[in-house]
């Protein structure tokens, strides 16, 4: 985190919400973007369709079979990539879930411009919303928005998605959440501190023992045993290092309630590969990172959900260079024990050869059947509670339809 950040974050810290509400039971919900238009065909491998192999001779994953090269079944039409193999237990234990052919009304084809529709929560017709939807979310749920903590973003800049939230804090270890003093000590300076703030009977006295309060608690993480539970071992790479800090600001139970993480290197127009390549190292990454979150926090499972996304998929047909080009729809996941996994919901949607590609608007690839924004609100009503009312605040002029991802709430 740059210096500049980190001193806003620290400032911000001043005003934060007491530390009783942060002992709170709550919820985070854990958001991955896959920049750069992930071949989502290719970790939900269809392969009980021939064209599927017809359409992509040299980059096909192997249908289920014994060798560490073939899909790994999950149905009597799909199988997981071989890399996504730390992720098998979670979706046959349903934890894990998929919705095929997601996508937006967007058909330029431009990364930019895809990403920032998906993150503003944007139709390509009317009047744009505002900000991001989960900053709007965040404006929606005033009690719950009120911490610098309650939204984070894993890096150096704040996501669209999070724009216009009352408070969001960019980082990229708890490190950055820390009084620090020439000798290293912090305690005598929180200890000075706290009796200043004890005599204040005031509102600023009050935030800043809560502040203060708040500082221990990280310190404490910093201090204390800071080794995954249950042997979870991360990737090492700044995705893995990132699931890793947000586990620990989950089991810390600071009030985090929506965290944002990216994971890059998806744009696979040459040399993609199949079972191994340059697409298979980013998904052994993305797999490998998100068991290890589920291992780090099976004592939490029913505090957090993860749900992941890319801005577009790619085409169903390999290029001449051995990759794949921009397409349209792609296959979101949700990971956690509010989703209702187990299933890959949505209808296949190749219905023959001369139709792939040739009857859609814009980009070829899967015809998007589902827009982004059904999944997004079903996401936030299974994990944060979004009632209808703030639905339709959040999406304006559209009406989300249920999909199945999540498990019904009461």
């Amino acid at each position: 985190m740059s210096s500049l950040t980190r001193r806003a974050l620290l400032s911000k810290l001043a005003f934060a919400v007491s530390a009783s509400k942060m002992e709170e039971e709550s919820h985070t919900l854990i958001h991955v973007f896959l920049r750069g238009g992930a071949d989502t065909l290719n970790l939900w491998v269809p392969y009980a369709d021939d064209r599927y192999y017809h359409l992509r001779p040299s980059l096909a994953i192997k249908a289920p079979g014994t060798g560490s090269e073939c899909a790994i079944r999950v149905n009597e039409h799909y199988g997981l990539h071989p890399a996504m193999k730390p992720l098998e237990a979670a979706f046959k234990e349903g934890r894990l879930g998929a919705v095929q052919s997601v996508g937006a009304d967007n058909t330029s084809g431009s990364h930019f411009e895809c990403q920032d529709q998906m993150e503003h929560g944007d139709s390509m017709l009317g009047i744009p919303a505002g900000g991001g939807w989960l900053g709007r979310f965040l404006r929606l749920q005033p009690t719950i928005s009120a911490s610098p903590l309650s939204a984070i973003a894993i890096g150096t800049t704040l996501p669209e998605s999070l724009r216009g939230a009352p408070s969001a804090s960019v980082l990229e270890h708890i490190e950055d959440i820390s009084i620090r003093t020439p000798a290293g000590k912090n305690e005598p300076v929180i200890t000075a501190l706290n009796q200043l703030y004890g005599a204040d009977v005031s509102l600023l006295g009050q935030r800043g023992i809560e502040t203060l309060t708040l500082f221990r608690r990280v310190a404490s993480l910093q201090h204390g045993n800071d080794t995954p539970a249950y042997g979870a071992d991360y990737p090492k790479s700044p995705f893995g290092s990132g699931l890793r800090e947000i586990a620990r600001l989950v089991k810390a139970r600071l009030g985090l309630k929506i965290a944002c993480i990216d994971l890059g290197g998806w744009d696979t127009h040459f040399f993609q590969g199949n079972s191994s390549g340059q697409q298979a190292e980013q998904i052994q990454i993305l797999a490998q990172g998100l068991a290890a979150l589920e291992l780090d926090l099976k004592d939490h499972r029913s505090r957090y959900t993860v749900m992941i996304t890319t801005e577009f998929g790619r085409r169903v047909y390999e290029n001449a260079s051995l990759g794949t080009d921009h397409g349209r729809g792609f296959a979101l996941m949700a990971l956690g024990d509010r989703v209702h996994g187990g299933h890959v919901l949505g209808d296949w949607p190749i219905q023959a050869d001369d139709d792939v590609n040739l009857n859609t608007p814009g980009p070829g690839g899967l015809v998007m059947e589902t827009d982004y924004r059904h999944v997004f609100a079903e996401v936030l009503r299974g994990s944060l509670g979004l009632d209808h009312e703030q639905e339709h605040r959040l999406f304006p002029n559209f009406k989300a339809k249920p999909i199945g991802l999540m498990k019904a709430t009461t």
